[in-house]
């Protein structure tokens, strides 16, 4: 038996100990929006974010998880009171057929946590001087764990960078 908090709500489950955190989200606790893609931590279509970091939730298992916070798409925000993210991903048209979307949002949540908190990506300027600014060159290289088979990079980029400027969207 483990405990997991998964959107500030504690989680008691009986699951193998070689249960990922996406099986034990989608199948145990009937949270379906991280979603399945390549299923070895290549796609980033199953990003969750764990004590604000973005994982690969289908590459690491619920066991080492206890006493982390989890956060799904799910907990980011609700119909009525969208995500500042969520909000611009809809503003600029930021996904096509929708599979990737759940993973590129929580990603690009985490991707401005990181940015805030001062984290050099390989193509980040003088970081001595402000760190990184949000081009499309540095949105780019920071989301490139994150495929979208629609090529809705563009609107994805815009989306992220207008939640960016506005120090809205990091959790």
């Amino acid at each position: 038996m483990i405990t997991l908090t998964v959107n500030g709500a504690e989680h008691k489950l009986d699951v193998d100990i070689r249960t990922t955190i996406l099986d034990a989200l989608r199948d145990h606790l009937g949270l379906t929006g991280s979603k399945k893609g390549c299923d070895h931590g290549q796609c980033g279509a199953c990003t969750v974010l764990i004590n604000g970091r973005r994982v690969n939730s289908c590459l690491t298992l619920a066991v080492m998880h206890e006493g982390d916070e989890i956060t799904t798409i799910e907990g980011l925000g609700e119909p009525g009171n969208l995500h500042p993210m969520q909000e611009s991903f809809l503003h600029h048209d930021g996904y096509q057929c929708g599979y990737c979307t759940p993973g590129q949002i929580v990603s690009a949540v985490g991707m401005l946590g990181e940015v805030k908190d001062g984290w050099p990506s390989h193509v980040t300027g003088d970081i001595a001087h402000g760190g990184a600014d949000l081009s499309n060159e540095e949105i780019s290289e920071r989301m490139s764990g994150n495929l979208c088979r629609c090529s809705a990079y563009p609107n994805i980029v815009d989306a992220i960078r207008q939640v960016g400027t506005t120090g809205k969207g990091a959790v």
